[in-house]
């Protein structure tokens, strides 16, 4: 606007000189005597004139050049790097995004190293892992910081950003994150068991009055003060000793009190709080720390420079040390943890809603099912019968599949030998040959979650197998024994009460059907390769 202004004033200047030099060549006209002697003494006059006005002429040129030259080029391929009018250094400069690599690990040691935007969080990571492995998205994949320097562990919230995560790390190099499934990741907000009414204060003011979801809510809005309260071991500053306190968790930070139980301020002394603070699980404790148990827990600054700024404490057992490290995070991230967990289920709501009267086939409509087990088929209308059917179909299939051909083509059972050993092993909850404490350990990092199951071969009985299950967040392990009747092989979790001809029918049947176990198996382990 103001380089318009500028042309216009130039333009009025001009014109009023025009007009003064038609004025004096009017009254020169009107004056014949004068015209000779005016004229010639006019002349330098004129030339000035003339030289002014192609100045001007030249200046204006060179002005709209310049006025061009700061016009973004298009097609900066297509001019020549000389070029005054459309030079490479008048273009603007194009800012791009910042981006960072992060390195993401599995338990078998595989990595891959992704090229990602500064700002992408847990969840976007855990998504693009999702794809790529073609993952079942259940809402249990998650990103795990493990520090194997100070021996501990956390979830990356699903909020959180990949790049300041790595950005806490500092110059140290061991530090990873881990692309796992963790089902106990938002358990506690449809779990009652991990908030125990006994450690929760709102609950013994109002003797249980409180539902799970209404003292979930108290948690999450900031208005209230709930707490948590109950005895832990703690390892005292600068030293190796560990001493047993009495601790009171609130939004405000982690006290301790220096006189038994009493929650008085003058008693309560400040331990940490968690606005510049993560809380992390202990993975050796007792070996790297001493510590008394093996549920231990820590408050760990972002910016800390080791182990000697970690604020160690240890639980009593397992179900203590998740209610302290869930109720942290619950006074850490407020609402936006519960938003992390109502996201991925509304997606899935709005998917169901859109899929719910999906329309079928004529392909599908036309199939029904058929009996050809006499002298012509017939069709089954019974759905009853139709199950049963299928059913037993799937087991004589089983039955058949167990039979080889022998070097003359005839077909001989390996039933009376052993079962079909093969049959379970490409199922993803079948681990091998994997210990008592690395089934433990297995079940513990994908959350410690009721119905958390993994079979594995017995290392006491070559010949036979173990079935390790979670419950009430403690591991059980059974022994699946192999029994001999009539000649055939079966599997039994019950001293033969119960037979299976393989461990897949094990399995399908108590994932429907509690049976001796303390509850129905619900969620397997399993390892993937990125």
């Amino acid at each position: 606007m103001n380089t318009s202004l500028d042309d216009l004033q130039t333009i009025g200047s001009l014109g009023e000189n025009s007009a003064q030099n038609g004025k004096n060549t009017a009254s020169n006209l009107s004056n014949p005597g004068l015209i000779s002697q005016q004229a010639t003494s006019s002349l330098p006059n004129v030339q000035l004139q003339t030289v002014k006005h192609q100045r001007n002429r030249d200046t204006k040129v060179e002005n709209e050049m310049l006025a061009v030259s700061s016009i973004p080029n298009p097609f900066p391929e297509l001019c020549s790097s000389t070029s005054s009018v459309l030079a490479t250094s008048s273009l603007p400069v194009t800012r791009q995004h910042n981006s960072s690599v992060i390195k993401v690990f599995n338990e078998d040691g595989s990595s891959q190293a992704l090229e990602v935007p500064s700002d992408i969080t847990a969840r976007d990571v855990c998504q693009l892992f999702i794809l790529k492995n073609h993952c079942v998205n259940d809402n249990t994949w998650t990103l795990i910081e493990h520090l194997p320097h100070v021996g501990v562990e956390r979830i990356v919230e699903d909020h959180e950003s990949v790049v300041q995560v790595q950005s806490t790390w500092g110059m140290d190099t061991d530090s990873r994150l881990y692309f796992r499934k963790n089902y106990a990741k938002y358990e506690f907000f449809k779990n009652p068991s991990f908030l125990p009414e006994n450690m929760v204060s709102s609950c013994s003011e109002t003797n249980g009055s409180l539902s799970h979801s209404q003292l979930i809510q108290n948690f999450l809005n900031s208005s209230m003060c709930p707490e948590i309260h109950g005895y832990l071991h703690a390892r005292e500053q600068g030293k190796k000793t560990w001493k047993k306190f009495y601790f009171v968790l609130r939004r405000s930070g982690l006290y301790f009190s220096t006189k038994g139980a009493s929650k008085e301020p003058r008693h309560l002394q400040f331990v940490a709080e968690f606005s510049e603070s993560n809380v992390y699980t202990l993975l050796s404790g007792r070996k790297m720390y001493g510590a008394p148990t093996n549920f231990g827990f820590c408050i760990k600054p972002h910016k800390s420079g080791g182990a000697r700024d970690l604020k160690l404490l240890c639980a009593d057992d397992e179900q203590s040390r998740t209610c302290w490290v869930t109720v942290v995070r619950l006074f850490k991230y407020g609402i936006q943890l519960y938003q992390n967990y109502k996201i991925p289920l509304q997606r899935r709501g709005s998917l169901t809603t859109m899929n719910s009267s999906p329309m079928r086939s004529i392909s599908e409509n036309s199939l029904v099912a058929m009996d050809f087990s006499g002298h012509k088929g017939r069709v089954i209308e019974n759905p009853t019968e139709a199950l049963t059917a299928a059913a037993e179909e799937g087991l004589a299939w089983r039955r058949r599949s167990c039979h080889r051909l022998n070097a003359y083509g005839s077909t001989t059972t390996t039933q009376s030998t052993t079962p079909c050993q093969a049959i379970h092993r490409m199922q993803l909850w079948f681990h091998h040959r994997i210990s008592r404490d690395e089934a433990q350990k297995l079940i513990e990092q994908q959350g410690l979650v009721d119905g958390m199951f993994l079979l594995r071969d017995s290392q006491s009985n070559p010949k036979s197998f173990v079935l390790s299950l979670c419950h009430c967040q403690k591991i059980r392990h059974f022994q699946i024994v192999l029994l001999e009747e009539d000649g055939e092989l079966y599997y039994s979790l019950d001293e033969g009460h119960t037979k299976f001809t393989d461990l897949i029918q094990l399995v399908e049947f108590y994932q429907l059907n509690k049976g001796v176990l303390p509850c129905k198996l619900k969620h397997h382990c399993a390892r993937i390769t990125l």
